[in-house]
């Protein structure tokens, strides 16, 4: 067996054939996999630090709402922080209801809070 000595470095080879590569190559990549790595943000902290969020997949949750002209939905907390849902489609069946939402968030240039939905899961009361 080798011995360390000061100043050398024990150097071992992995190849694909190895089974310690096989494993850590397995759990790389199911560590990127997954809702797992969704971030959980309350809606407040969207609408108070959503620059921090921008481009990232989010977990968040509140009441689906809608405005008629032009047609937007939006989910939105006791406080009235708001964040649209996109596509209208996925979320027009729960106008009302208390959902949770994941997908990916993005703010535009003017504030604007938008979040792409993935997955919708309505909570009841």
């Amino acid at each position: 067996m080798p011995t360390m000595q000061p100043g050398n470095h024990l150097r071992m080879r992995l190849t694909l054939s190895s089974p310690l590569a096989a494993v850590l190559l397995v759990v790389l990549f199911l560590s990127g996999c997954g809702s797992d790595s969704d971030s959980q943000v309350p809606l407040y902290v969207l609408a108070s630090e959503g620059d921090a969020y921008d481009g990232e997949r989010v977990v968040t949750q509140g009441v689906v709402r809608r405005f008629e002209d032009p047609l937007h939905y939006w989910i939105e907390d006791q406080d009235l922080n708001r964040v649209e849902l996109f596509p209208h489609d996925a979320v027009a069946e729960h106008l009302g209801e208390q959902v949770q939402v994941s997908g990916t968030f993005r703010l535009d240039e003017r504030g604007g809070r938008r979040l792409t939905v993935t997955r919708l899961e309505a909570l009841g009361e």
